[in-house]
């Protein structure tokens, strides 16, 4: 058996978590020491994770001592119960928290977005954004992003940063696969409600409109998410007010020149646009930029895996960073098909 990083997985029995797992598995330098699931404690991870038979793990209950001992922690908690448990780790260990918790800055915004008190912010896990890698390697506690955040985000924020996109008249329509809303047994994720029907949710009042916009530096965000009919992957498109007259091949240069050199984020050839199935099983998010025929607003679709850059991947990219190892160590670049 390898001997590596020791690993521990909070919140193992949901998707986000047996993501962790399946990625982790064949790290090339993480081992994972304990696997924790409050619900199915005692079980074995393929209970939970059929497709992860070849992991001979015990679900163990949800216990900061037994994680205590790991190198490295990562939190797939639901949103409001990664603090507790963080705080009850050592200083030394490292922790990337895949909930909501320690992501803003400002009280009053998490107030108005989520409940419970705020726990003060953490290194925001996005390493594309300009600084973010440097940031991120000098932490030992990072906030992955929110999924929704993650696929808006890296569209919008090359955009204002280059002062073509207005930061006050940003408009985003967002399709999201089922996975984005956990694991939890709800009337209206049931299959017999969600195929063949794609329907809109929290319709001006989603909990990712604060990050987006302390990431990005948008004002005014109007963002409607939909639910789409399938288990994964999210399409974003972002239209912004230009700043000043542009081209589309302005858009793209913009998007072009952020994330030269990046290894998960692809800006596609031109008249080519992103889909959630290229994605699908990868860390890659696509981009496509280009401007609307009729209102001349700048429009950016991007698409990526919300269990993979928008969760499980996003959370390994930022640990392979903390750690000083390969950032594409452990994760897939292409997406599965068909």
């Amino acid at each position: 058996m390898r001997m590596g990083v020791s690993v521990a997985v909070v919140g193992a029995s949901g998707y986000a978590g047996g993501e962790l797992l399946r990625l982790l598995s064949s790290h090339p330098e993480f081992e994972i020491a304990v696997a924790m699931a409050h619900s199915q404690a005692g079980s074995p991870v393929a209970a939970a994770h059929p497709h992860l038979a070849h992991l001979e793990l015990t679900l163990q209950p949800t216990d900061p001592a037994k994680a205590a001992g790991a190198d490295l922690v990562f939190i797939a908690l639901p949103h409001g119960e990664s603090a507790a448990f963080a705080r009850e780790l050592p200083d030394h260990v490292k922790v990337v928290d895949l909930g909501a918790d320690h992501r803003l800055t400002d009280p009053q915004a998490w107030a108005r977005y989520y409940s419970g008190p705020h726990a003060g912010a953490w290194t925001y896990g996005l390493p594309e954004l300009p600084g973010q890698r440097e940031r991120i390697a000098e932490s030992t506690r990072v906030a992955n992003t929110g999924c929704y955040a993650a696929t808006i985000i890296l569209a919008l924020a090359p955009l204002i940063a280059a002062e073509i996109a207005s930061p006050d008249d940003v408009v985003v329509v967002a399709a999201s696969g089922t996975t984005g809303a956990g694991r939890t047994l709800k009337p209206h994720l049931l299959a017999s409600e969600v195929m063949g029907d794609i329907s809109p949710y929290k319709v001006g009042a989603h909990q990712h409109t604060p990050e987006i916009k302390q990431a990005t530096g948008a004002r005014s965000l109007s963002f409607t998410p939909l639910l789409a009919p399938m288990p994964r992957g999210i399409l974003a498109t972002v239209t912004a007010r230009p700043q000043r007259a542009v081209t589309a091949a302005t858009v793209r240069e913009v998007l072009r020149t952020a994330y030269q050199g990046e290894a998960f984020v692809r800006v596609l050839p031109e008249g080519v646009w992103p889909r959630t199935k290229a994605t699908l099983g990868s860390n890659a998010c696509h981009l496509q930029g280009g401007i609307d025929a009729d209102s001349g607003r700048i429009l950016v679709a991007s698409a990526l895996d919300n269990l993979g850059k928008g969760a499980a991947g996003q959370a390994i990219q930022c640990a392979n960073i903390m750690l000083g190892l390969p950032e594409t160590a452990g994760l897939p670049v292409a997406g599965v098909a068909p």
